[in-house]
């Protein structure tokens, strides 16, 4: 009988071994997926710097980490920081080979009419000349110029309604679902005269929150780089027929401009003002071999000359270098405590494990970061290269987050060797004997 009863303990076993392997153990080396549902948190590390703006955001350009947030789910007006979203798409369709730099353009009645507005920022644009792509591009993004913008938005899609239309598309393409946007260069609805979005109040202006606007740059600069060389320049001509018209940037944190810091060396992107907006920058650095993109919005703007914006630009990049620093990590650089993770029913019992991809991490020069494996198990089979686990990055029991990854900023380690599944015998004695 004890025979018998241990033969069918043997037999069940088995059987709920062989159910166990068919249906997995659990070890698989992908994270949970992070919830769509889930927002970055509103404020962070807020309280340790007061910042007199409605809302600003600091995040690395390439990975999203936020090292600084106050407000930034909050939709704001962002006026001319506008102007980035249509100069992607101006890159994009240079790209796509509908337009090319030399490309020429003649305005509207209705783009003369705004570029010849003292009230706003413009260059000269006149009935009956034309224009290169180019020209336009340098004066959007250098003098902010809004009939420049606009005549970038006829050239793109043939119209203003039409651009607009694909500027909303483009932004929903990133995932920023409660952007308003109705012109593209940034001004109100009702300053465009007949250019206005149609079914919109005379009053709506363009909207977006800091965290949104930060992904507008990251995407930016990310896909066209060569963006910074123009959002550099301080000073340019912009020339029509032989007259010149000189263009200083509004950034004045430029080198060559009255608000540039050496510690800083801010080379990019846009500055925005309007009424509603207050005095607003998207502003962007390297530090170290990294780059920092930061969105101050609602800043002081009691005249032309306030420096509000930029000084508390300043303030925000002086905070993240004292109290970060960049961990510039390489494809293929092994991890000291996470070199190695267990393989499930595999014939190695473990794997080499190192970084799959580029990466940076801000660690904070204060506190000790500590870099983790996820999971300590993955199941067999491993081909060389694959994605074999994920490492976590914590500063004591807090988790690094970043846009993409609120719960926690995940890294991917591949596989430096591969190795095969076991039979299902060798399973069996390894469960059977712990082995």
């Amino acid at each position: 009988m004890n025979l018998r009863r241990n033969l069918k303990t043997v037999v069940v076993s088995l059987l709920a071994f062989v159910t166990l392997s068919a249906c997995g153990t659990g070890t698989n080396s992908e994270p949970a997926a992070q919830p769509k549902s889930v927002q970055i948190k509103n404020n962070y590390q807020s309280e340790q710097l007061n910042l007199n703006v409605k809302s600003t955001i600091a995040i690395d350009s390439k990975t999203g980490q936020l090292l600084y947030g106050k407000n930034i789910n909050q939709v704001l007006p962002i006026a001319s920081m506008t102007k980035l979203i249509t100069v992607y798409l101006t890159l994009e369709a240079i790209k796509a080979h509908k337009i090319s730099w030399e490309t020429k353009v003649a305005p509207t009645a209705q783009i003369v009419e705004v570029a010849s507005n003292k009230e706003y920022s413009n260059v000269p644009i006149k009935a009956g000349h034309v224009y290169t792509i180019k020209q336009l591009y340098e004066a959007t993004l250098i003098e902010s110029a809004n009939g420049a913008a606009m005549l970038l938005a006829q050239a793109v899609s043939g119209s203003q309604v039409a651009f607009v239309k694909q500027m909303r598309q483009q932004l929903k393409k990133w995932g920023i679902i409660d952007a308003e946007i109705y012109t593209a260069c940034g001004l109100p609805n009702k300053s465009v005269g007949a250019d206005a979005y149609p079914g919109a109040s005379r009053r709506a202006e363009n909207k977006m929150s800091a965290k949104d606007m930060a992904i507008v740059g990251q995407h930016l600069i990310s896909d066209f780089p060569g963006v910074i060389k123009t959002t550099k320049i301080a000073h340019l001509d912009f020339t029509d027929q032989g007259s010149n018209t000189r263009m200083t940037n509004f950034n004045w944190m430029l080198k060559g401009l009255p608000e540039y810091k050496k510690n800083i060396k801010i080379d990019g992107l846009k500055t925005g003002t309007t009424d509603a907006a207050g005095a607003c920058l998207i502003a962007t650095a390297k530090h170290k071999g990294a780059r920092i993109i930061t969105v101050v919005m609602g800043a002081s703007h009691l005249n032309s000359t306030d420096p509000a914006r930029f000084e508390q630009t300043s303030k925000l990049f002086n905070y993240l270098f004292a109290n970060y620093e960049p961990l510039l990590l390489k494809r293929n650089e092994v991890i000291i405590g996470a070199s190695k993770i267990k393989v499930h029913n595999g014939k190695a019992k473990e794997i080499n494990i190192g970084l799959k991809n580029d990466s940076v991490i801000w660690r904070p020069t204060k506190d000790r970061l500590n870099i983790e494996l996820v999971s300590a198990k993955v199941e067999a089979p491993i081909s060389k290269n694959q994605i074999a686990g994920y490492y976590d990055f914590k500063v004591g029991s807090k988790k690094l987050i970043s846009l993409e990854q609120p719960l926690g900023i995940k890294l991917p380690a591949k596989a430096f060797q591969a190795t095969a599944k076991v039979n299902f015998l060798v399973r069996f004695w390894r469960w059977l004997f712990g082995e």
